[in-house]
């Protein structure tokens, strides 16, 4: 069976195809993107002494290696691998995501913890805004796609990376805001509670990733034009976007 996409007849694993090459030029996006939010955000924090943003970019450095991981998942499939071998890098992706997700967690708790005690204002760096305000317009458009292409897929490590992309777009937001509100309000403890009220977030989704397995092996959809997509404890299946 095959399904009609702009009136023109496909097979679902032309389909599959499709998403597998757009879900590798996403990775490759976000690990561009957060390879120069590393760099500026890091300079921009040394320069203006502010660790807020030093650590921001220490953040856009956990989410790189999380993206070299998820994109290593998807190319393994892209070149043909066996199904066992996709099965497997699914899971390692998956948990490594999920490890990324606790050591952000402990560097909000940790960061957010240190400047509510010494009552550390952050420092204020124009860089800095403008840089939030860029990650803040990106960050969560590219969550969205990243996640509509894994839902396609079934691949519970690209979901949880578009969920670590959504995090990223939330830490910009409370940059944003703490820098902002320091800066013409004065309210300095913003930024650090802001960070704190996200903490649940991100150690639910890391505890998740690593107790999480991929689709188990073999399953299929009975519509052609269906892949399946793994919700524990079962796999569902879910029309794929020509549907």
């Amino acid at each position: 069976m095959s399904c009609a996409c702009d009136g023109l007849a496909h097979r679902p694993e032309a389909a599959r195809a499709i998403l597998l090459r757009t879900g590798v030029r996403l990775e490759w996006f976000t690990i561009g993107w957060n390879s120069v939010e590393a760099v500026v955000a890091i300079g921009a924090g040394l320069l203006a002494g502010s660790i807020a943003l030093v650590g921001f970019g220490l953040d856009s450095v956990i989410e790189t290696t999380a993206g070299l991981m998820v994109l290593w998942r998807l190319r393994r499939e892209v070149v043909g691998a066996h199904g066992d071998q996709v099965e497997r890098a699914e899971r390692a992706a998956l948990k490594f995501v999920g490890l990324t997700f606790l050591a952000l967690a402990l560097y909000v708790l940790y960061e957010s913890g240190r400047k509510l005690w010494s009552r550390e204002a952050p420092a204020e760096s124009w860089v800095g805004i403008g840089l939030a305000i860029c990650s803040v317009i990106v960050m969560p458009l590219l969550a969205m796609r990243k996640r509509s292409v894994a839902r396609a897929l079934g691949s519970r490590a690209l979901a949880a990376d578009a969920v670590e992309t959504l995090v990223c777009s939330y830490l910009s937001l409370t940059l944003l805001l703490g820098l902002g509100l320091n800066a013409f309000v004065g309210w300095w403890w913003a930024d650090p509670l802001a960070a704190l009220a996200m903490l649940p977030l991100i150690f639910k989704e890391g505890v998740e990733a690593l107790g999480g397995d991929a689709c188990a092996e073999g399953a299929r959809c009975a519509c052609a034009c269906c892949v399946p997509v793994c919700q524990p404890p079962v796999c569902v299946c879910a029309p794929c976007t020509c549907c």
